[in-house]
């Protein structure tokens, strides 16, 4: 069984822009979760993961 969560774009400022979205994308990751869409619209993340892990 899978479970999903809905997650807002961080606000990255200029500096260093792709490592923060990186570093968030990661801090998911380590917990388990995998990106199943991105809505460009609305700039929300709709993660993926297994719920008995």
């Amino acid at each position: 069984m899978k479970e999903y969560k809905v997650v807002e774009q961080p606000k990255l400022g200029f500096k260093n822009r792709n490592q923060k979205y990186e570093d968030f994308l990661n801090q998911y990751a380590r917990e388990g979760w995998t990106v199943h869409t991105i809505f460009q619209t609305n700039g929300t993340i709709l993660f993926e993961r297994n719920k008995n892990r």
